[in-house]
C-alpha cells in the first residue's frame, strides 16, 4: 500500500512508502551462515574411551552372599524370607567385617519395584560392603 504525499499539480513521480525486505533477507541469511559455521566449533566432545562391555560369568563361592527381590517386594537371604530391614542391615554388618568381605549379589524380578532393589543397595553401602552386584539371566539367542 502506498500513501500519495505530492499534490495532484506536481508532475513528480509517486513516492512509494512500502518496506523494502531485501536488506533484512541479507542481513538474516548472513547471520544463519554464520551461526553454521561457529555452532559445530562450540559443540566438542571431549576424546574419552569408552569401555567395553562383557558378560563375565559369576563364580559362586560359599561365602557370597544372595539376596533375593520378588515381585512382592519381599526380601530374601539366600533363600530365606526376612521382614525386617534392620535384620538385613545387621547381618550385613556382620559380614562386612569379615576379611575377604564377601560378595553381595542381588537377584530382582523384572516385576519388582525399583524401589525395593535400591533399599536393598543402600543397605549394603550403609553396612560397609565394597562389592555388590547383579545376577541376571543371560539373554536366549533368537534364531533368524
Amino acid at each position: 500500500m502506498s500513501i500519495s504525499v505530492s499534490s495532484p499539480d506536481h508532475d513528480e513521480s509517486e513516492l512509494d512508502s512500502a518496506i523494502n525486505t531485501t536488506p533484512l533477507v541479507d542481513v538474516m541469511l548472513v547471520l544463519l551462515i554464520i551461526f553454521l559455521i561457529t555452532v559445530p566449533v562450540v559443540l566438542k566432545q571431549v576424546p574419552v574411551q569408552l569401555p567395553n562391555a562383557r558378560n563375565i560369568a559369576t563364580q559362586t563361592k560359599p561365602e557370597n552372599i544372595v539376596l533375593a527381590v520378588d515381585k512382592d517386594g519381599n526380601t530374601y537371604w539366600d533363600n530365606q524370607l526376612i521382614t525386617d530391614n534392620s535384620e538385613i542391615i545387621r547381618r550385613l554388618e556382620e559380614k562386612a567385617v569379615v576379611k575377604p568381605q564377601p560378595e553381595v549379589h542381588i537377584r530382582g524380578d523384572k516385576d519388582a519395584r525399583f524401589q525395593d532393589v535400591g533399599r536393598l543397595v543402600y543397605d549394603c553401602q550403609r553396612a560397609g560392603i565394597q562389592k555388590v552386584g547383579f545376577l541376571t539371566e543371560p539373554q536366549a539367542n533368537v534364531a533368524q
